[in-house]
């Protein structure tokens, strides 16, 4: 603020600015006393005040080579007002009146849902209320709430917070931001994902977000997008940003857990619950076999989204068909078998303790009949394109593996196109940064409408010349292949080709961004018929 004030002053008085008094009533205004805190620890708190008079002092030293004229405010009359208290359980009118501020400030602490204390979870429900859909927001969320309730009372008041990026994807945007839409709040500029870290010891990198909002809309809206998240933003001027940082409409994609009438069910593989017993490494899946050749025909590959991607071996005993005197015979299985059913009654689950009675099965089985369309769970952020792939029925799918039981070429090739994936970099939500696949970002996709059957043809024929260049590298895995830096040309050329006709599905005009992309999907969803998206 103060070297904002010093090209103020250097832009209205210029090299005449020595000759004009630069003390307490002078040209210079901005001091520590302007500038209110609150803080849960003490020592931070008395740090942060000290700080302040620190910096002051630095300035002043700038002034004064600026300007050519000594400035110093000693003896110190004024100080900053930094308060030691918890911000979410004072009343910020206590610290300072509404009427009196400007702006509001904050690097809240970035807690998710799962590792909240009691304590934090009792203010959660202070700041938020019951309702089942906000017990889901991070801790960051109240410091937003307690701030947009605190502005009501000066509307030309301006907040910008950092936050964890889990706020603007996912499940988090419609109970977050449709909150605080409906309160009259709007967003004014933003910040998307970028990697926070400091210097100190221990700390790791933290994928965050800012976000900019008033009751007063600003104009014009300013974005900024980080090609590299370690790296310097990319500025884009906006007319409107909605809750998922996007300049699109403010739509609210709604979960649900069942398919709409067009779309396929996606569902997690099968989960084990076995405490690893049921699971085999390459190594002892060998030595199994050689010491009780019996359970070859019962061991299966056994496939998550890590070894979906990489290539990686793993198995697993699938004994859904065995009979109790091939039991009998293969004492090392028995032993894996006693040892999953202890596992499962030290459950809290009741649910698995049941399924300790039945401990040659899977506690979830949803194991196709046929091939299956295999979306990763959790992937790599620095791909362009999620690796989706057909995997043989006879491959047991983990519960790390979305999967689409019968799926067509068709429907691979949509979802393998830039469209389907601007969609997924806009509502996935996310582990760190990288894309987390759930069933509401493929049941909130909008697929295209009035598709002929020459169309459809067209983007099954791209669809399969995308799987055949992948087949011209049996050798590489589907990490390698998706690597930005050593993508093959011949996979490229053919998902940009897929690309086009799948964009043309959608209007005939070329679309010059994915930005385009997603504001063209939102319209869409907004005009969904209500009964769809509930």
């Amino acid at each position: 603020l103060r070297r904002l004030e010093h090209k103020v002053i250097d832009t209205l008085h210029g090299k005449n600015a020595g000759l004009f008094e630069l003390g307490e009533h002078g040209v210079v205004k901005c001091d520590v006393n302007q500038m209110y805190g609150i803080e849960i620890e003490e020592f931070p708190s008395l740090i942060a005040q000290t700080a302040l008079w620190l910096t002051d002092h630095q300035m002043n030293n700038e002034l004064s080579k600026q300007t050519g004229q000594t400035y110093k405010r000693l003896p110190l009359k004024n100080h900053a007002n930094i308060h030691h208290a918890n911000a979410l359980t004072s009343d910020w009118a206590d610290v300072i009146k509404p009427a009196k501020l400007n702006y509001i400030l904050g690097n809240p602490p970035f807690i998710g849902h799962q590792w909240r204390t009691a304590e934090q979870a009792d203010q959660m429900t202070t700041i938020w209320g019951n309702d089942g859909a906000v017990r889901r927001l991070d801790y960051v969320t109240c410091w937003f709430k307690k701030a947009a309730d605190y502005m009501q009372n000066n509307k030309a008041i301006q907040t910008a917070l950092v936050a964890t990026n889990s706020i603007s994807q996912g499940e988090q945007v419609a109970p977050l931001w449709q909150t605080l839409f409906n309160q009259g709040i709007c967003i004014n500029f933003a910040h998307r994902t970028f990697k926070w870290t400091n210097d100190a010891s221990g700390i790791a990198g933290v994928h965050c977000v800012i976000v900019g909002f008033s009751y007063t809309s600003k104009a014009p809206k300013k974005l900024y997008d980080y090609a590299d998240i370690k790296g310097e933003p990319i500025e884009t001027i906006l007319q409107h940003i909605n809750g998922y940082l996007v300049d699109a409409p403010d739509v609210f994609i709604a979960s649900r857990a069942t398919a709409p009438k067009d779309m396929p069910e996606l569902v997690k593989g099968s989960q084990p619950t076995d405490g690893g017993h049921l699971i085999l490494t390459p190594a002892e899946k060998d030595v199994l076999i050689t010491q009780e050749p019996n359970a070859a025909k019962y061991i299966r590959q056994y496939m998550g989204g890590a070894e979906f991607i990489n290539n990686i071996p793993r198995y697993c005993l699938w004994l859904k068909e065995i009979t109790p005197l091939e039991l009998q015979a293969m004492p090392l299985v028995r032993a894996r078998l006693e040892q999953v059913r202890q596992a499962r009654m030290l459950s809290p689950t009741s649910s698995v303790r049941e399924y300790a009675n039945y401990p040659s099965l899977f506690t979830q089985d949803r194991q196709p009949t046929t091939d299956y369309l295999a979306i990763p769970e959790v992937s790599s952020e620095r791909r362009e394109y999620i690796p989706i792939g057909y995997v043989n029925k006879d491959v047991i799918a983990s519960n790390k593996l979305q999967i689409i039981r019968e799926p067509n070429r068709y429907l691979f090739g949509i979802l393998m196109s830039n469209m389907h994936m601007a969609w997924v970099r806009t509502v996935a939500g996310r582990l760190e940064s990288r894309y987390s696949y759930s069933p509401s970002v493929l049941y909130s996709f909008m697929l295209p409408n009035e598709v002929g059957g020459a169309q459809k043809a067209e983007i099954e024929k791209l669809a399969q010349a995308v799987l055949d260049a992948r087949a011209e590298y049996p050798d590489a895995t589907l990490a390698d292949l998706y690597d930005p830096l050593v993508m093959p040309t011949n996979l490229a050329k053919a998902h940009k080709t897929l690309d086009r006709a799948v964009d043309r599905l959608y209007q005939k005009r070329p679309f010059a961004s994915d930005a385009q992309r997603v504001a063209h999907l939102f319209n869409l969803y907004n005009r969904r018929p209500k009964s769809a998206t509930s």
